[in-house]
């Protein structure tokens, strides 16, 4: 039995020697054992150490998952419901629509806007309110009357004016500081299903899709892959922060859904067009007196340019701003405000954001020499103040009757007409008449003031002469019977 004993207790003895002995000796920290080793395989040691976890990883705090909460909640209640009702107006119809059962009926359309201002004002899109006879508004289950500020299919916006105060206006982000891969989300009223968020990321900057109409039509698109559908139209395109950043306008699909392509005006070009039809009535657009097209593999190579970025002068307009500048057609255009010009898009983007009368510095190729040139900017007219451009709009008629400005008088060489530049059923339709004729004459008087052009067709009776420009630049001359 003492033997045993004694046994246990050596052994147990021999137990605690033999662990100093390994702690002592061969259990070492990643410094001591980098001590030991060749230089290259300390310093490998020492960096995996240094970075080594000294407690459990929270992937949650070291990766955190993007949130749109508090961007839905932030913008979600400034997204408003838009009704477009027409059709309903008797004195677009004849007695033959009556008679073959075409008479009104009541056609209604959806889209969205948003409330940028406390008192009222909403942006939405021009196709959104096109044709309407009645707009409502409906916000918070509340409907209104709107009242239609003023559009600019250039750009295809719109703005409302609700009585309302205290309404939740968005909070405006920039849409040029926007960034290609930022998380954005849509908010809308798709497939009249209200207040609706998606989300994606900013997939490209200064699209250009050619869907726009007017005269000067202005695209310089926001691309993005968060879903939006017929109904978005209108609505907000929002940062992570809840800033608005652009107004959703259209998608690209051969279904007439969402198929991964939507495009959005950026919210410095379409809140600079609302200030404009709130202002002024109309947008003051300022014009350097050119056309330009973008710089083709193909046009670079047969003008020997060694640049793809800019865009190239295809016309100078006579007594306009690049004329008295000195810029000549095939000057290749690189700078606006040192801004670089990459494309057609951000050409158009660049100067969007002046008023006629600003100056701007022009940085431009010429032969591949390095030029520069000081243009100020002018209006429509060709002056450089503000401008209120004449128009008139007829029930009867079905039409807008507007002044041919100076830069379509430059095109087609004319000096004065009168252009339609909205139809839709009644007299004019009637007669053959499109949207973009120019009426250069009545019963051979020249055609020249809107207002007096529309009340003398809709008071006439009796033989008709007009004579114009059709949308394709060709003449026409048409006779009538009007009774």
């Amino acid at each position: 039995m003492r033997n045993s004993i004694k046994n246990i207790g050596l052994s147990f003895m021999a137990g605690l020697v033999g662990a100093a002995v390994w702690t002592q000796f061969l259990v070492q920290t990643p410094e001591s054992i980098s001590s030991n080793l060749p230089t290259s395989q300390a310093s490998e040691m020492n960096f995996a150490s240094s970075y080594a976890p000294t407690e459990p990883i929270n992937s949650s705090r070291s990766n955190p998952p993007i949130s749109f909460v508090e961007a839905s909640e932030k913008s979600t209640g400034s997204v408003v419901f838009i009704k477009n009702f027409s059709g309903t107006d008797p004195r677009r119809y004849s007695m033959f629509d009556y008679f073959f059962g075409n008479g009104p009926s009541q056609q209604v359309s959806t889209g969205s806007g948003v409330i940028i201002s406390t008192d009222g004002y909403i942006v939405t899109n021009n196709h959104v309110i096109d044709g309407a006879e009645t707009i409502e508004v409906i916000h918070q289950k509340k409907t209104y009357k709107a009242k239609l500020v003023g559009t600019d299919k250039n750009t295809d916006i719109a703005v409302l004016k609700v009585e309302a105060e205290g309404l939740p206006a968005i909070k405006r982000g920039s849409s040029r500081d926007l960034a290609i891969g930022e998380w954005v989300i849509a908010v809308g009223n798709p497939f009249n299903l209200t207040s609706t968020v998606t989300a994606g990321i900013v997939s490209a900057k200064e699209r250009q899709i050619n869907i726009l109409g007017g005269d000067f039509p202005l695209e310089s698109f926001i691309q993005t892959d968060a879903p939006i559908n017929p109904g978005n139209s209108g609505g907000a395109l929002v940062n992570v922060d809840g800033e608005l950043v652009g107004i959703n306008t259209a998608i690209l699909s051969r279904t007439g859904s969402y198929t991964g392509y939507g495009f959005a005006v950026p919210v410095d070009i379409a809140l600079k067009v609302a200030k404009d039809l709130i202002e002024y009535g109309e947008v003051q657009k300022a014009i350097p007196g050119i056309e330009a097209v973008e710089i083709t593999p193909e046009l670079a190579e047969e003008l020997k340019i060694e640049t793809l970025n800019g865009v190239i002068i295809t016309h100078v307009v006579r007594e306009g701003a690049a004329e008295a500048a000195g810029l000549s057609r095939g000057d290749v255009i690189t700078k606006i405000n040192a801004q670089p010009i990459t494309g057609m898009g951000s050409f158009e983007e660049a100067l969007s954001y002046y008023y006629p009368g600003d100056k701007v510095t022009v940085d431009y190729l010429r032969e591949g020499n390095a030029r520069t040139a000081q243009l100020e900017l002018q209006n429509l007219e060709g002056g450089s103040g503000i401008l209120k451009r004449e128009y008139y709009s007829s029930s009867l008629l079905g039409a807008r009757l507007e002044a041919v400005n100076t830069i379509e008088r430059d095109r087609l060489g004319l000096s004065h007409g009168v252009k339609i530049t909205a139809i839709n059923r009644g007299y004019l339709r009637d007669l053959g008449l499109r949207n973009g004729f120019v009426i250069t004459s009545i019963n051979r008087e020249p055609a020249k003031d809107p207002k007096v052009v529309g009340k003398y067709l809709e008071d006439f009776s009796g033989k008709l002469l007009l004579e114009g420009v059709a949308p394709n630049g060709q003449p026409f001359m048409q006779s009538y019977t009007v009774r």
